[in-house]
């Protein structure tokens, strides 16, 4: 078994299909999702995971296909089994590791959860060698991901961790940065996502994970919500590897490059046919699309407000070319609960910017870290004496 190629197994795609064709919202996505699940169900022989859905009718596959299927899992495990047994008794330790590895291999490709991941924890147990023990841990994270089992994922991203730092080489190193990135990015740590992406983004392998568009894809998203417009322009729209791919996706290319060029009326479409083409479908940022799309409208009003000490209301409306009454509602949400620094003049239908001073910010930012050390200095006193 060649320890450096890792196996896209479990197929990530699948639980992604299932997470659409499971949601009446996306209806219009149907029918390509039922297509492709079905297909890598098949494919992969995938019984146990089929099992191990909801029913839907129609089914996803006829009744004689699940029983040919069944029957495929049990010759595969039967002669698994028998190279295993074949292997303890005749063979030596590296023979033994690579029966147990392709066991546990087969269990994951079919996703049966429960025994791929005992067959895995029993193989990381009999493998001696590093780089293969780390592909066995981070197998153990992908199926963490394709059944969203948040301990498995903590778990074993910690474990790969320790194992990287014992020694993990450059490939593997970079790709546990993909699979950090993507953990952190389906806990909403947009910033810490973003900065592992563009760490991985120009020797990305991590392709048994993510498939290159979708990581470029995710790369852009996250970063476009926390660059500053300099780093924005210097780190993804000046990427080659971006560029690369941004042809081939025009709603992201059009949501990044309208925000860097102030355009923010189309920044505003491409916000919401990026929720639409992009979040609401993606089963890692679905969850967080509504606080995405309201960090976005709150960076574009902040870019702008921060070029004028005052602006009409109607200004702003024909900046982004919503009515008056949108852009007002908007901006009292935002600076009610301290996201803006402005005010609205509703008289005069003028919103007035109210940027703190940076020396109290400073001087502020001074007193509370001398507090905190006077506290310090406190507490060792008393230990001391």
């Amino acid at each position: 078994m060649a320890e450096d190629i890792p196996q896209p197994f479990p197929n990530l795609k699948l639980p992604q299909n299932w997470f659409v064709l499971s949601n009446p919202k996306l209806s219009r996505l149907h029918n390509d999702a039922r297509a492709a699940l079905a297909k890598g169900i098949v494919d992969d022989e995938m019984a146990p995971y089929l099992q191990s859905l909801p029913q839907v009718n129609p089914p996803l596959v006829d009744a004689t296909t699940l029983e040919s299927l069944r029957a495929k899992n049990e010759s595969t495990l039967k002669s698994l089994d028998e190279a295993l047994a074949s292997a303890q008794s005749t063979e030596g330790e590296s023979e033994i590791s690579d029966a147990l590895r392709a066991r546990a291999t087969y269990l994951t490709r079919i996703a049966d959860k429960e025994h791929a991941i005992e067959a895995q924890k029993l193989a990381l147990e009999k493998t001696p060698g590093l780089g293969a023990r780390i592909d066995i841990v981070l197998t153990l994270v992908r199926l963490g991901f394709f059944f969203s089992d948040q301990d498995i994922i903590n778990t074993y991203m910690k474990k790969a961790e320790a194992l990287i730092d014992e020694g993990g080489d450059w490939d593997r190193r970079n790709r546990l940065k993909v699979y950090s990135g993507l953990h952190l990015l389906s806990i909403r740590q947009f910033e810490k996502a973003g900065q592992l992406f563009i760490d991985a983004l120009p020797t990305f392998t991590a392709t048994e994970l993510l498939d290159y568009n979708e990581f470029v894809t995710l790369t852009v998203i996250a970063n476009t919500l926390v660059l500053k417009r300099v780093d924005l322009k210097k780190k993804i729209i000046s990427s080659p590897e971006v560029n690369q791919v941004l042809p081939e996706i025009p709603t992201l290319a059009d949501f990044t490059q309208s925000l860097y060029n102030c355009d923010y009326a189309k920044f505003f479409v491409s916000l919401a046919a990026l929720e639409q083409s992009h979040l609401l479908p993606s089963r890692i940022l679905a969850p967080h699309a509504r606080h995405y799309v309201r960090e976005m409208r709150i960076s574009a009003y902040a870019q702008l407000l921060e070029s004028y000490r005052s602006l009409t209301l109607q200004s702003m409306s024909n900046a982004f070319g919503v009515s008056i009454d949108f852009v007002d509602n908007d901006l009292q949400k935002f600076i009610s609960s301290g996201r803006l620094n402005c005010t609205i003049d509703k008289v005069h239908g003028i919103v007035e910017t109210n940027r703190p001073s940076s020396k109290n910010a400073q001087y502020e930012t001074v007193i509370r870290q001398g507090d905190l050390l006077l506290n310090s200095v406190q507490k060792l006193s008393k230990v001391l004496y």
